[in-house]
């Protein structure tokens, strides 16, 4: 088991006494972060592994997020209502990121993405028309049904279902990232031509991995819309999009915790310093000025960089061999 697995384990752990702990920390909070940190891990898996910068992560969220609360609105009631929605809601969300990923990927760098970003203000264009997503009012009162005879309506049950979606989902990108496609991801990243040298079709390894971040994205924006049964226009505004950058970047680039931190930071930040209403932003973006000014790898990426270092100074240096000395004769 490596070091993450073992810190992600403690973590479960933890979350799993939650609801037996009143009053320390709330269950629906450590919900909230989950969802964001699965958002935030889809988003790690495009920027850190793949080396792409998105602004249509929101798109794929929220996109998830409307036809879960829809069908959920429709069809809760039934047994299977649940993971039908659940899955047509990532399925949804798979289909927006390859339309998007496809015509993005042709280009790089600052030119991918604004095409990103000017996609997704389309998403957002059409649900703010559509009828079916609310419009302006968004999608409220979500049932959440129930899910193999439990009813997700109590929020322990829902909390302890999240909880072990949240960890497939982490599960999930920690295997592709150690799979050979994602090693082949991070070869691409590091040095694309290269890796077009040695036979791999880049642009297809790069839209294969928008299309799993898009996916992941979506099963978070699932989530969330079970958690919390509303499904707003803020989950598809270029505001989420932006977020879900800042927390990245906060927790570290590039690492599988890192991401998870970031949206722990963010989120609380948001719920403890509500009273101070707007001014939260501020705080928030004062915070992203120190990180990037003294700590560009991120909290997670400076407390592994700091580890590596100090397990380098503690390993004995190798022994010298005495020099030769040639005999005279």
């Amino acid at each position: 088991m490596t070091s993450t697995q073992k810190i992600f384990a403690a973590l479960v752990l933890a979350a799993l006494v939650v609801p037996f702990v009143p009053g320390l920390i709330y269950p629906i909070f450590v919900m909230k972060v989950m969802c964001y940190g699965l958002f935030a891990c889809a988003f790690n898996l495009l920027l850190g592994f793949t080396g792409l910068v998105s602004f249509a992560h929101a798109a794929f969220l929220g996109t998830a997020g409307y036809v879960t609360g829809a069908l959920m609105i429709r069809f809760g009631a039934h047994p299977l209502g649940v993971p039908a929605a659940f899955a047509a809601g990532v399925a949804a969300a798979a289909l927006v990121g390859f339309a998007i990923g496809g015509l993005a990927i042709r280009r790089r760098g600052i030119y991918f993405a604004m095409i990103t970003l000017a996609l997704s203000q389309i998403v957002y264009f059409l649900a703010v028309q559509f009828r079916w997503t609310g419009g302006e009012d968004g999608l409220q009162g979500i049932p959440r049904g129930s899910l193999l005879g439990l009813d997700l309506a109590s929020d322990t049950v829902m909390y302890y279902v999240a909880l072990a979606l949240f960890c497939a989902g982490f599960l999930f990108v920690e295997r592709v990232v150690h799979s050979p496609f994602g090693q082949i991801l991070q070869a691409v990243r590091d040095n694309e031509a290269r890796a077009t040298s040695l036979g791999y079709d880049a642009g297809r390894f790069q839209l294969l991995a928008f299309v799993l971040s898009a996916a992941v994205a979506g099963y978070a924006g699932a989530l969330k819309a079970l958690v919390f049964g509303l499904v707003s226009l803020n989950d598809v505004s270029l505001h989420t999009s932006t977020e879900v950058v800042l927390m990245t970047l906060l927790g570290g680039v590039g690492t599988l915790l890192g991401p998870l931190v970031g949206a722990a930071l963010v989120v609380g930040l948001q719920n403890y310093l509500a009273t101070i209403g707007d001014l939260v932003t501020v705080v928030i973006g004062l915070i992203f000025i120190v990180c990037v000014s003294f700590f560009r790898r991120g909290l997670v990426g400076e407390f592994l960089h700091w580890r590596r270092r100090r397990a380098e100074r503690a390993r004995p240096l190798p022994a010298r061999e005495p020099p030769v000395v040639a005999k005279v004769a």
